[in-house]
């Protein structure tokens, strides 16, 4: 099946080569190419290690010299109040490899090494505070209050759980492993997917000025402060909300994919066709985004330049989001039955990276929480929208119009879910809450290796459809 693309916006190079990693590859639609992110900056980065774990450090995080990943790991354990398990003797070794194998002994040692809690935000925002304060000495009295959680007695868990699995996202523009959501360890699963809540963020930021990264946001978190204690009532839906809906609506093509998935009984499918099936995946659902741009409602309100950076900075978010929605059924069906013929070596899976765990992880978390919410197809039209709408990304000629814009789809959004769902008032920020959790995760993509994307895919279609069958 041939998807031609729109003149304006020529086919980007090498799509037929396999699925792009990273905004050069759709660079001929833009006089100006994309730069590389931070490569000249990480050049010059001094080769310290990390305390923790002895990767690269980046900096001095919480008093101590780190690297990003057990920043962030030290930040969400202590905001988000995370008791662990260690299954072995409490004494588990710290190495940029195994350290995720145990998340008690890495935070035991982020405080051992003196990593500060007090010099977390309490706003969870990113940025410590008391930067002055280096290393702290702390007893092992108070270290084993802080494991054990008697540290945390007394104070409301607001995490909430659907069939074992809680939502956590953060809203924002930006991507950082600092403030974004992660797997964390319970006691039955070192790896098992357990996020916070919107209740938890809500609480947070209620009250509280909200920083200028996040007043793009219209009404969300007042929204849910007050929508749970008024009783849902009848009410129409704005016709000016009706009209824009259906016009992204008109935009989409949702017609099933036409890449065949089709596999005979008892066929083995080696890596190297699996991985050839993805890419023209990748390139059929590509063509599809670029198509939809020249029938938005908006289209004309915007530059080509704007249009193809927002373009090639989201085209990878698009995609997953349009593959766990109104494309899931083949995705999650014709797909996995094609990967579950397919047989990786034990190479391979001795080879399967972190990266390509916490990735697996979030897509199957991501998988469930969209299989709860039953995404329309105005709701998927308004978050794709919301999400190409980004006014943050650099390269940008007007930033202002996009940002209002932004704003119109999410009103939009909001007044469709409130109208459609009324008796789900939290329907329109947990909508809201998936779209940072897949911008995150489709730059967690990036940097799996390519040769790791077929045993990726098998493992979370598989645990996504074993999933669904058990419901």
């Amino acid at each position: 099946m041939e998807l031609e693309p729109p003149a304006e916006l020529p086919e980007p190079r090498g799509a037929a080569k396999g699925p792009a990693r990273n905004a050069t590859d759709v660079e001929q639609m833009s006089s100006s190419p994309v730069l590389p992110m931070n490569s000249m900056a990480n050049d010059r980065v001094d080769q310290r290690t990390c305390l923790i774990c002895g990767d690269r450090a980046t900096g001095l995080h919480y008093g101590i010299i780190s690297c990003e990943g057990c920043k962030g790991f030290f930040k969400r354990s202590i905001c988000n109040k995370r008791v662990y398990r260690c299954s072995r003797d409490k004494n588990c070794v710290m190495s940029r490899k195994q350290r995720n194998r145990c998340q008690y002994c890495r935070l035991l040692k982020c405080l051992q090494m003196g990593m500060n809690r007090k010099a977390i935000r309490e706003d969870g925002m990113p940025g410590g505070r008391n930067k002055s304060i280096g290393p702290v000495q702390i007893s092992e009295e108070e270290i084993e209050r802080i494991m054990s959680g008697q540290e945390f007695e007394g104070e409301a868990n607001m995490s909430w759980s659907n069939n074992g699995d809680s939502d956590h996202s953060s809203p924002g523009n930006g991507v950082s492993e600092s403030n974004q959501p992660s797997p964390v360890s319970t006691p039955s699963s070192s790896r098992s997917v357990e996020l916070n809540g919107f209740a938890a963020l809500r609480d947070q930021y209620i009250g509280t000025p909200v920083s200028t990264h996040y007043q793009y946001l219209p009404h969300l978190f007042s929204y849910s402060a007050h929508s749970a204690l008024v009783p849902p009532q009848a009410r129409s839906l704005d016709p000016q909300s009706h009209s824009l809906i259906n016009q992204l609506v008109s935009a989409e093509d949702l017609e099933p994919l036409g890449t065949p998935m089709l596999i005979e009984d008892g066929y083995k499918v080696t890596q190297a066709e699996l991985f050839a099936l993805l890419c023209r995946l990748a390139d059929e659902l590509l063509f599809r985004q670029i198509a939809w741009i020249k029938k938005l409602p908006f289209f004309c309100e915007l530059s080509i330049k704007d249009y193809t950076c927002l373009l090639s900075s989201t085209w990878q978010e698009l995609i997953l989001l349009s593959s766990l929605t109104v494309y899931s059924k083949q995705i999650f069906g014709d797909l996995a039955d094609v990967t579950s013929k397919y047989s990786p070596s034990d190479d391979e899976l001795h080879r399967f990276s972190e990266e390509g765990m916490e990735v697996m992880e979030r897509l199957i978390y991501l998988f469930r929480k969209f299989n709860q919410l039953k995404v329309s197809n105005e709701e998927y039209a308004c978050m794709k929208a919301i999400n190409f709408l980004n006014q943050d990304i650099r390269g940008l000629t007007n930033a202002s119009q996009l940002e209002q814009l932004n704003k119109r789809y999410w009103y939009v959004c909001q007044d469709f879910t409130e109208y459609k769902y009324p008796h789900q008032p939290n329907r329109f920020p947990d909508l809201m809450m998936c779209l940072p959790e897949i911008r995150y995760i489709a730059g967690k993509m990036v940097n799996v290796p390519l040769e790791q994307l077929p045993l990726l895919f098998k493992a979370v279609l598989h645990s996504c459809k074993t999933s669904v069958s058990k419901e």
